[in-house]
């Protein structure tokens, strides 16, 4: 695979209901698809296609990146949104690897966005019922008697949940099964998540978490330009984390909402383009794509361990060992996530069992994962962090002088995703 990452950017990660509450999906997509196109010199009409990744889709713009093509790119250019749970803008930028590689495009742009602010609200599936037939009741008669039968709790609406539909378990419980599982205990879940914030605190302050920040202006005269991530905790600690109470089991669980990543808003964008079209253009790329996997477990097992699975695959297709990775950037959904993986990846008893493999695939050493914080800090807008990983991990190599580096992200629905980056 030779697809060069020629540029890109982000929104600031804000937490839901926050800073960013205003803005869509679609607005924060805008932001983010204008500025990798101006920080790598890349005309509009040089684009041939735009694929971006959401997972709360807006039911009257279903289509995301043709709604954030059209009004940043020529109406000729199509859009293509496409939804993976937390890797969706991984996905996004596979296909836009794939579309490259067959030679059927030299510039795509993508990436993914979201607002957990916007989260689209249903109603029971009585009430749908009701609305429906007085929809299609020719006298006010008629659409009054659509409604007879309804109970008091028909009419309240849904709750929003973050959840298997195959088992009901949400991510929370599975996380907190999964740190039962693998005996991942509180202390190490606490002190993965302050590492989170310290590293993204550093990153921040000296400017290199901060350099893929575009700032975004906020219609609201009070809150006017937000330009830095809101999650990042300056003031936290062990004691602080250690206080906090579990939130999937009371009783005996260890997963906190300090340990965990939290509802985001926020948006992430890269221009890929071939070979060709970069060494036509004078581009120098920040990086270079050479294999990607996913991989899918099943849900009423280890939700979030599809990573450790797709690892072995995403390296095996780019030709290298686990030795030969500097840096890796790896989701953090959860602290127990995390730890989980890692876990498994330098397990021998894992790689036997469940990769058939005689020696484990291993992981760098702690220090050279998520250098600059990861999504405990940061945020986790569903659609747009898989773009973020990427980009992050693609400026930071060359800054540590890696040849290759890996990107890991756990989903909803048992899968996983793994891509190999190669220095520029």
């Amino acid at each position: 695979m030779d697809v060069a990452i020629c540029s890109g950017c982000r929104t600031p990660f804000t937490r839901s209901g926050t800073s960013l509450k205003d803005l869509s999906a679609i607005d924060l997509g805008k932001v983010a698809v204008r500025e990798a196109l101006f920080r790598g010199d890349v005309p509009p009409e040089e684009v041939e296609e735009v694929v971006l990744g959401t997972v709360v889709h807006n039911p009257r713009a279903p289509n995301l990146a043709r709604e954030v093509g059209l009004a940043t790119l020529p109406p000729g250019v199509p859009g293509t949104t496409v939804s993976r749970a937390c890797t969706s803008s991984n996905q996004a930028i596979a296909d836009a690897s794939n579309l490259i590689s067959q030679g059927y495009a030299r510039f795509v742009l993508a990436g993914g966005a979201e607002s957990l602010s916007h989260v689209p609200i249903t109603v029971s599936d009585p009430l749908a019922a009701s609305l429906m037939e007085a929809a299609q009741a020719k006298t006010p008669k008629g659409r009054l008697a659509a409604f007879r039968g309804l109970r008091p709790r028909d009419l309240l609406p849904a709750r929003p949940q973050i959840a298997e539909y195959s088992t009901g378990e949400t991510m929370g419980e599975a996380a907190e099964r999964m740190a039962k599982i693998n005996g991942i205990p509180r202390e190490e879940q606490d002190d993965w998540a302050l590492r989170s914030h310290e590293r993204a605190l550093e990153g921040t302050r000296d400017g290199r978490l901060a350099a893929e920040v575009v700032p975004v202006y906020v219609p609201d005269g009070k809150r006017g330009v937000v330009d830095k991530d809101n999650g990042i905790r300056e003031d936290t600690s062990l004691s602080a984390l250690a206080s906090l109470a579990p939130v999937f089991d009371r009783n005996h669980g260890s997963v906190t909402a300090g340990n965990s990543s939290p509802l985001t808003d926020g948006a992430a964008a890269v221009v890929l383009a071939s070979r060709e079209a970069v060494d036509g253009h004078g581009i120098e790329p920040l990086a270079w794509i050479r294999s990607y996997a996913f991989a899918g477990v099943d849900p009423a097992d280890q939700l979030l361990q599809g990573p450790a699975y797709a690892v072995p695959v995403a390296l095996d297709r780019a030709g290298i060992s686990m030795k030969e990775v500097g840096l890796m950037e790896m989701h953090e959904a959860f602290s127990a996530q995390v730890l989980s993986n890692l876990q498994a990846l330098s397990s021998k008893r894992f790689a036997e069992k469940e990769l058939g493999r005689s020696t484990p695939v291993g992981h760098p050493d702690p220090e050279r994962i998520n250098v600059m914080g990861g999504s405990i800090a940061i945020g986790h807008p569903f659609g747009a962090t898989g773009a973020r990983l990427t980009l992050t991990l693609a400026r930071e190599m060359p800054r540590r002088d890696v040849e290759f580096g890996l990107i890991t992200v756990c989903a909803a629905g048992g899968m996983g995703f793994a891509m190999v980056l190669q220095r520029g």
